[in-house]
This record gives C-alpha cells, sequence and structure tokens, in this order.
C-alpha cells in the first residue's frame, strides 16, 4: 500500500505536469499567432513587413510570458511549470511553424515551382544560366 506522504508526492507531481502542459498549450497558441504575423508578412513581399512582423512577434512573445507572470497569483498553476512549458513551446513551435511556411507546397515541387518545369525550361536551352531565377 501506498503511504500517505507517496500519495501526496504523485500528486504535487501531477500537478506540476499538468502545471506545464497547460504552459506548452498557451505557448502552442502564442506560436500560432506569430506563424500567422508570419504569413502575412511573407505575402506582402515587402523587408520593411518583414521587420514590422519580427517586432509584432517580438511583441507577442513577452506579452504571453508577461502574462503568465502577472496571472501567477491569479490562475491556478504552478508559476515556475508554467513559465517553463510556455517558453518551451513558444522556442520549438516557432521553428517548426516557420519550417512549415517555407516548405514548398505540393509534393515534387522546389522552390514554389516543380521540377519537371525547370527542366523542360534547362533541356529547351541547352544551358542552364546557374541561377534559380525564372526567365524573363
Amino acid at each position: 500500500m501506498m503511504n500517505k506522504n507517496a500519495s501526496e508526492r504523485t500528486e504535487k507531481n501531477m500537478k506540476y505536469v499538468i502545471d506545464a502542459v497547460a504552459g506548452l498549450l498557451w505557448g502552442a497558441l502564442i506560436a500560432w499567432v506569430n506563424s500567422r504575423i508570419n504569413k502575412k508578412a511573407i505575402e506582402k513581399n515587402s523587408e520593411k513587413a518583414l521587420l514590422s512582423a519580427n517586432f509584432a512577434r517580438t511583441l507577442v512573445d513577452i506579452a504571453a510570458l508577461a502574462a503568465v507572470f502577472l496571472l501567477r497569483k491569479v490562475l491556478p498553476f504552478s508559476f515556475e511549470a508554467a513559465i517553463c512549458g510556455t517558453a518551451a513551446s513558444l522556442g520549438l513551435l516557432t521553428v517548426c511553424f516557420a519550417f512549415l511556411l517555407s516548405r514548398p507546397e505540393g509534393p515534387g515541387r522546389q522552390n514554389g515551382r516543380s521540377a519537371e518545369s525547370d527542366a523542360g525550361k534547362s533541356a529547351g536551352t541547352g544551358a542552364s544560366s546557374g541561377t534559380d531565377r525564372p526567365e524573363k
């Protein structure tokens, strides 16, 4: 049989796990918001839009972490577990979402163009220009 101390320890450990999962979910939501900001900036195809998006994403990250810090006395979560979960999720998922945004669409596509169309262009000219830019 489990004694009272072991039961209390297990309950406390589970609380930390649940609190960390809550932080992970909060961080995942914020990372998704950051990916939407990034996607809109990429669609505008402007250096100014990308710089503004980087600044906005930084503000969103700071606001998310500040929310966990400022609500630490109000929410029933362990502050340490929630802030670690939020920071870990923000870091990892921001990279994953950025990778997904940079991935070419569809199978067999490179840099947004199909491999077959590139092969047809180079086969028709007989020489390659050595760049990935489309010919005008």
